[in-house]
């Protein structure tokens, strides 16, 4: 499966009637996470039977598509699911489901559009959208429209987007390098691998930081208390505050791609701190954002954005990509195997024992890879399990 995204040319009267589209849909699922509630024994297909229900008491329910209605009821599902997977695996917080306040998207199955061309889609159902001209280097004429599984309509501050759902094999031959690297994620470096490379963080969020102040600063000045709705100005100005963070996400995005990419090629196995079983605590990201004095720091390194990547790629290329517990990793020596307990001040790690010095980020990596040849990983990685001799491991953590 693979997404194909399009920036869409909207009038005025379009974008209205995408905003209602997109909040019909926001209301099907917060009734549908109502509905679970206050029941008993609520499964999928209940909330698909709401959807009908609603349609029939609320006019401009009727008027989104009945697929996007599913959709939307899908989505409420997806966040109990997890929360009933969560709770089952001990995972703490185990995320109850919320109630969406300000949803950005619509998502349509296979009915409520039609493709007019490579570059042209309408969208047919009640609220009128009509047809859109997309903007974008991608060939929709390769694919056939049957395999176009869902369709997304997506609201961000510099416009709106359509999302192609397309179901295809992205799956590509490489040629194996027979390497294998051990990757540490950090601060200080953002990622430290087991042969001694160190990637610098590039800090995007800081460098734009004054920037983006000056912006709240401006849409701060504007916003006058009690008043609905706000003025003009307001809303022009919390829109240029919005862009320039939405730029800084698509810099740090494109940074771990690029990253990412470039690891899965060097190498046919790449070890990374994760998850390594339901039983082990994964890389705890919002945990460790509470941290008021290393909050801003970690949010900005963007470790989990690298990590989708990685897994992402590693599946594209047929490489394989484990995650590992990250206990004492930083803490045991790589070359004895001792452990040396030191603080996070202490960025060189010392071995009393046998003597061996190093960087901690690339002591750690060096464990971390060990780790990852010794173990199997888990479903959420991709794949040791398939990849010859190694699918015959045992499980173990």
């Amino acid at each position: 499966m693979i997404v194909l995204e399009f920036k869409a040319r909207v009038k005025p009267d379009q974008a209205t009637t995408i905003d209602d589209a997109i909040r019909t849909s926001q209301f099907v699922r917060n009734k549908a996470l109502r509905y679970w509630m206050d029941s008993q024994d609520v499964g999928k297909y209940d909330l698909s039977k709401l959807c009908k229900a609603l349609a029939g008491e609320f006019p401009f329910a009727k008027k989104l598509n009945s697929m996007s209605r599913q959709a939307a009821a899908e989505r409420a599902w997806s966040s109990i699911s997890r929360f009933y997977d969560n709770c089952k695996k001990g995972i703490k917080p185990v995320g109850f489901p919320k109630f969406k306040k300000h949803s950005r998207s619509v998502e349509y199955k296979t009915s409520g559009w039609k493709l007019l061309g490579p570059k042209r889609i309408k969208f047919t159902d009640g609220f009128g959208i009509g047809e859109l001209r997309l903007i974008g280097t991608y060939d929709l004429a390769r694919y056939d429209e049957s395999l176009i599984k869902r369709v997304r309509l997506v609201r961000r501050a510099d416009g709106y987007y359509v999302q192609f759902c397309i179901q295809v094999n992205v799956q590509v031959q490489s040629e194996p390098s027979q390497k294998a690297v051990g990757l540490d994620l950090g601060l200080r470096h953002f990622i430290a691998a087991s042969d001694g490379t160190v990637v610098e963080t590039p800090q995007f969020y800081r460098q734009a930081e004054k920037r983006l102040n000056r912006a709240n600063r401006q849409k701060s000045r504007k916003y006058r208390k009690g008043a609905k709705p706000q003025s003009r100005n307001y809303h022009k100005a919390r829109n240029r505050y919005a862009r320039k963070h939405l730029r800084v996400s698509r810099q740090r995005n494109e940074w771990a791609k690029s990253i990412a990419y470039c690891v899965i090629q060097s190498n046919d196995l790449v070890a990374y701190v994760g998850e390594a079983c339901t039983k082990c605590i994964d890389l705890n990201v919002k945990g460790l954002v509470r941290n008021r004095h290393l909050a801003k720091s970690i949010s900005d390194a963007g470790w989990s954005t690298f990590r989708r990547w990685l897994e992402y790629f590693g599946r594209k290329y047929g490489k394989a990509t484990v995650a590992v517990p990250p206990h004492y990793t930083s803490q045991d020596c790589s070359n004895c195997g001792e452990r040396v307990n030191k603080a996070l001040s202490v960025r060189t790690h010392r071995c009393p024992h046998c003597g061996y010095e190093a960087d901690r980020d690339v002591n750690a990596a060096i464990n971390i890879l060990r780790l990852g040849l010794t173990t199997v990983g888990h479903t959420g990685s991709y794949t040791l399990g398939e990849i010859g001799p190694l699918a015959e491991l045992e499980q173990s953590c």
